[in-house]
């Protein structure tokens, strides 16, 4: 180490800086503080590690993270080219399509599937929200469909038509690595209303064996056109919650002039090959092809399925079965 440099001062006669001489005492000093500065330094106290973050305080930190990707809408959004507005208000938010892909796949697991128009959230619940629910939006435009069988369909067979179709469908997805699906019943029956054109209704369905069972909620507006499709998802035991919120949702939605039912020309659009029972049957939604595993992926039910956001699934499970035992 250099050594300490003694005090300096201008000559003023030369200009040069030369020795400053130093009393006996002062270079006494001087010396004790070079030989201090030559020896090795002390160590400096140890400092204690900084503290684990507890699983909520992980929890936040995801819960942050995941909400700096997503792209909220509040207020009339229109939809899929001036095709409908959702007129949503202060009480419900929208996420664009890719944002509504990162969530349905990689925070909620699903399958890779076909672009949806977007989500509907309520505004004070995100998608890692320990009793979060969603409804995720989509459209066929496969016709106009007529709704002349709807005030004769049996509910209670058709039911039973759907299970098997459940049971089939369920196979498909075990050999694809994905939970079995069983349909329990219906959480609410089919409702039709014959002046707004709009039907909804809602299902009971276990995924994976497992003991929570899980609420699909589904909307259907039809147009001239073709069906928007809705459907929310949440764990059973928020059926009274949903089942509030759902009429907010039902009417948020609006086809827009030159797309409303009632503008269906015969001379120049289609007929739908389906009708009314066919759209609570699934036989149109199924081809969506992640309208069926939403529900395997509810948080609520415990199902955490995370792909890609920073391997917290595990976290999430231990957080959720910590509050449950509380």
């Amino acid at each position: 180490m250099a050594r300490m440099p003694l005090p300096r001062r201008l000559d003023k006669t030369t200009g040069d800086t030369v020795h400053n001489p130093l009393s006996p005492r002062r270079e006494a000093l001087g010396a004790l503080v070079a030989l201090l500065l030559l020896l090795p330094a002390a160590p400096a106290l140890a400092e204690e590690p900084p503290a684990e973050p507890s699983d909520d305080e992980k929890l936040a930190a995801l819960k942050k993270s995941v909400e700096a990707r997503l792209k909220w809408q509040q207020g009339d959004v229109t939809i899929k080219n001036g095709l409908a507005t959702l007129q949503l208000g202060k009480d419900l938010r929208y996420l664009d399509p890719e944002s509504a892909r990162y969530v349905l796949e990689d925070l909620w697991g699903n399958p890779p599937g076909e672009l949806t128009l977007g989500m509907i959230f309520p505004a004070d619940v995100g998608p890692v929200d320990d009793d979060n629910w969603g409804v995720v939006v989509t459209y066929e435009e496969d016709g106009h469909v007529k709704d002349d069988d709807a005030a004769s369909i049996n509910y209670d067979e058709l039911l039973k038509e759907m299970k098997a179709d459940t049971a089939k469908s369920s196979e498909a997805r075990k050999s694809e690595g994905y939970p079995t699906v069983e349909l329990v019943g219906w959480a609410e029956p089919p409702h039709y209303d014959a002046q707004t054109r709009k039907l909804h209704w809602a299902k009971e369905l276990v995924f994976g064996g497992d003991s929570a069972h899980t609420l699909n909620y589904d909307i259907r507006a039809l147009g001239r056109r073709g069906v928007l499709v809705m459907q929310a998802v949440a764990g059973m035991d928020a059926l009274a919650t949903v089942k509030a919120r759902m009429p907010d949702v039902v009417k948020a939605v609006e086809f827009n002039k030159g797309h409303t039912y009632a503008e269906f020309d015969a001379s120049v659009d289609e007929v739908a090959a389906y009708g009314i029972g066919a759209l609570v049957a699934g036989k149109v939604a199924s081809k969506v092809g992640l309208l069926a595993g939403l529900a395997a992926v509810a948080i609520k039910a415990k199902k955490l399925l995370f792909v890609a956001v920073l391997a917290i699934g595990a976290l999430l499970k231990k957080v959720l079965s910590k509050k449950n035992e509380a």
